[in-house]
């Protein structure tokens, strides 16, 4: 079965109702007020089947007190039947409803020439000369035009074929984004509780799925789901559907809200936005401009902020917008949207959105600001070059994947795939889990491998940089898992060296000054002459001091014999040559080679070692670590 969601537009008593109704059956006034006054207030909704076809039209009011419920119902259809009176003509809602759906991008349509039979053909070639020329230019313009008369049901059969032929040309529904229901209308019904409808923008709903109202925030349940009036067990996007909910009030939910995905879309108050000013707006566009935005379900207040120097948008021309609302709001980039006047109520222009999570921006950054969202219009959403522009914007600080799903309301297993993608080409760097453009990291790697140089040149006899010193210095304002990343990346191109929370360039050598290099000897000969009967390491440091060495230079000078392996550390206060611990590993090793046993116990230890217990037991923990022995009850195994 295909879906198609058909949408009326035009002027009031223009026929709308009537024509859905002599094609479907359905009235679609549902409201007492709406049978009473004669209009229709409301959206209503009716079906057709035509074959494998299944027809949902949504039939939306002419009236201009009425346009946001217009709006409400028109944002999610795949098609428009732009309805004009033949005794009538064109009239000012029927400009407005065309102005609002070539604003909302809709793509497909045709015209309906209602109440035929009380004009000639004189005035019915007027009627056709009068729409000729309002949609000129437009989607509409090679359109078909029918002429119907819902009285005598003439023309009613060609307005079917029409439906079904332009069904064939609708582009299926992507099927890559994020869940996301805008919510038209909720109601309640007795033994179920609260039930929303809409047509579903995105994805898919299950029964039984667990779901978020946003913006509330809170979880729902469903626990039913019908679409063409029959129960079914999921909905798929572009379906019209109504859901029952469970966890909720029927009060709580209105018109607006919208039932999504759980933690993937974050509502928002400043949306930047590329926007259309038509040519009849009464005045520019202007910055600081209250006014009424619609987009999908959702009727906002909002601030204009024009991102250019004159501060407006003139009639007939585009621009980026920052838009700031007094509510916050969900919506994904290429959503349209329509902008009415607040005072008068008059549609003065529409757009599309760019970024729905923006920040405020500053007029110094105006210019870095105008490139970004140029960028971004280039692409649609869900490109691999709208997240490459996403990842760039976000500079050295990276953006991770929860944001990037919130901003466009990507199915995660497709944005990653498009991360890969990037990540493959060499143009953006995963740093574990943190995505950011390889000109952005690379620059951070130059960085923090010049702050490694100036560390050195400024302490050369230091080991290394410690790497909190290094967060501050070189990573001031970097998430810890882009710094990381960089730090491993160093270490593992060879070109750093990281050894107890220091980090030091591989290529730095230190050049000792005379007397350095004599302190530095001294420290050497005093363990070379201990052997096994080492002093303690500030006993160390004091008699090395005593060739008129600073003990800093002292310390960084003993830090560097560590480090370079000449001095090895046992414990916190006892070193040791390094060659002399590797006689003693010799000695152990000869000795079991010599009796056949392995096995040895501490006493044995010591005189092999010719050492106390003092140094016995911190050496065979030792060896223990450095597994040239095993330790086993009260003896160890020689490996």
């Amino acid at each position: 079965m295909i879906d198609l969601t058909v949408g009326t537009a035009g002027h009031i008593d223009h026929g709308k109702t009537t024509l859905v109704k002599a094609l479907t059956g359905v009235d679609g006034d549902r409201l007492p007020e709406e049978k009473q006054r004669g209009i229709t207030i409301d959206l209503g909704f009716a079906e057709l089947e035509l074959g494998d076809l299944h027809v949902g039209f949504i039939d939306v009011p002419g009236h201009e007190r009425f346009v946001k419920n217009m709006l409400a119902g028109v944002s999610g259809i795949d098609l428009v039947m732009l309805i004009v009176a033949a005794d009538e003509g064109v009239m000012p809602q029927t400009r407005e409803h065309f102005d609002i759906c070539r604003l909302l991008g809709i793509k497909a349509g045709f015209v309906v020439l209602t109440k035929s039979d009380l004009v000639d053909a004189e005035t019915m070639e007027l009627a056709r000369l009068d729409v000729a020329e309002l949609v000129k230019g437009s989607f509409l313009e090679s359109a078909a035009v029918i002429e119907v008369s819902s009285l005598d049901l003439a023309g009613l059969e060609s307005v079917r074929e029409l439906l079904k032929e332009s069904s064939r040309h609708i582009s299926p529904k992507p099927n890559y984004f994020s869940t996301r229901l805008p919510i038209d209308r909720s109601f309640t019904v007795k033994g179920f509780g609260a039930v929303v409808t809409g047509t579903l923008a995105a994805g898919e709903i299950r029964d039984a799925d667990e779901l978020q109202l946003l913006p509330d925030g809170r979880r729902i349940r469903v626990r039913g789901l019908q679409t063409h009036g029959r129960k079914v067990a999921s909905v798929h996007s572009g379906q019209r559907v109504a859901v029952n909910l469970a966890g909720i009030d029927h009060s709580i939910i209105a018109r607006g809200m919208q039932v999504c995905e759980p933690d993937v879309f974050r509502p928002s108050q400043i949306i930047d936005t590329e926007v259309e000013v038509l040519e009849t707006a009464k005045r520019p566009l202007r910055t600081r401009q209250r006014i009424r935005l619609h987009i999908g379900t959702i009727e906002a207040l909002a601030r204009v902020t024009v991102l250019n120097n004159a501060g407006e948008i003139a009639q007939g021309e585009a621009g980026s917008v920052q838009l700031r609302l007094e509510q916050s709001i969900v919506c994904v980039p290429d959503e349209r949207f329509i902008i009415r006047q607040y005072s008068p109520q008059e549609t003065i222009a529409g757009g599309r959105i760019l970024d729905p999570l923006a920040e405020k921006h500053r007029r110094k950054d105006q210019a870095a600001v105008n490139k970004y969202l140029a960028d971004l219009a280039k692409y649609e959403n869900g490109t691999v070059g709208q997240i490459a522009v996403f990842i760039d914007h976000s500079g050295k600080a990276g953006i991770d994947l929860a944001d990037l799903r919130a901003r466009t309301g990507l199915d995660e297993s497709f944005l990653r795939k498009l991360l890969v993608e990037l990540v493959v080409a060499g143009t953006v760097i995963d740093a574990a889990g943190r995505f950011l453009s390889a000109t952005a990291y690379l620059e951070i790697t130059e960085n923090a491998t010049a702050e490694l140089e100036l560390f050195h040149k400024s302490e050369p006899l230091a080991r290394g940089m410690p790497l909190d010193v290094m967060r501050e210095r070189a990573f001031a304002y970097i998430p810890p898992t882009i710094a990381r990343a960089v730090v491993d990346q160093l270490v593992h191109d060879g070109k750093a060296i990281v050894s107890a929370d220091i980090v030091r360039l591989a290529s730095h050598r230190t050049e000792l000054s005379g007397p350095e290099q004599r302190t530095s000897e001294s420290i050497s000969e005093i363990y070379r002459l201990a052997g096994l009967d080492v002093p303690r390491m500030n006993d160390v440091l004091a008699a090395a001091s005593e060739g008129g060495s600073s003990p800093e230079v002292v310390r960084k000078l003993f830090n560097m014999k560590v480090d370079a392996g000449e001095i090895v550390k046992v414990t916190d206060e006892f070193y040791f040559a390094a060659s002399v611990i590797d006689s003693l590993v010799a000695k152990l090793r000869d000795q079991a080679a010599a009796t056949g046993n392995s096995l040895i116990d501490v006493a044995q230890f010591k005189q092999i070692a010719g050492v106390s217990r003092k140094y016995a037991i911190p050496l065979l923990e030792y060896f223990d670590r450095t597994r040239v022995t095993r330790r086993a009850a009260d003896k160890r195994i020689i490996l």
